[in-house]
């Protein structure tokens, strides 16, 4: 495994890394109300977090952010372990687009109004695939 992102590799990773540890920043200190909502959403495609306290899994969920946005900025972190983390929050995320009633237009993939700021995370799925399929193919 390489131990430094190869320089091509910065930009998107910065890119994707600045967005994350901005969104994990913003919801370190989250009130109970932006905690609920955050939690309730989430609990709605994946039922396994309802037993998890709202304004918790909203601290867990901001730690995991920040992680995840700092190995991407860190050029020492490896790209493949950068990569793959990125790639698996991205899942997460469009799980979230795909199973959220009311994100995509009956019976298609196209995104209604609400479900736009989320589908549009694909970004960081193709951006993590593309780290770790580069990692394990030219490696």
């Amino acid at each position: 495994m390489r131990l430094l992102a190869r320089p091509h590799q910065l930009p998107p990773r910065t890119a994707a890394g600045v967005i994350i540890l901005n969104s994990g920043l913003s919801k370190w200190s989250a009130d109970e109300e932006t905690a609920a909502g955050v939690h309730g959403m989430a609990v709605g495609t994946y039922p396994f977090l309802k037993n998890i306290e709202a304004t918790r899994f909203v601290k867990l969920l901001s730690t995991a952010e920040i992680a995840l946005g700092t190995a991407l900025l860190v050029p020492a972190v490896p790209s493949l372990l950068a990569g793959a983390g990125l790639t698996a929050f991205a899942a997460g995320l469009l799980g979230l687009y795909l199973k959220t009633p009311g994100m995509r237009e009956e019976d298609s993939l196209r995104p209604t109004q609400q479900g736009l700021p989320i589908v549009k995370d694909v970004w960081l799925l193709g951006i993590g695939a593309g780290l770790v399929m580069e990692e394990l193919i030219y490696e």
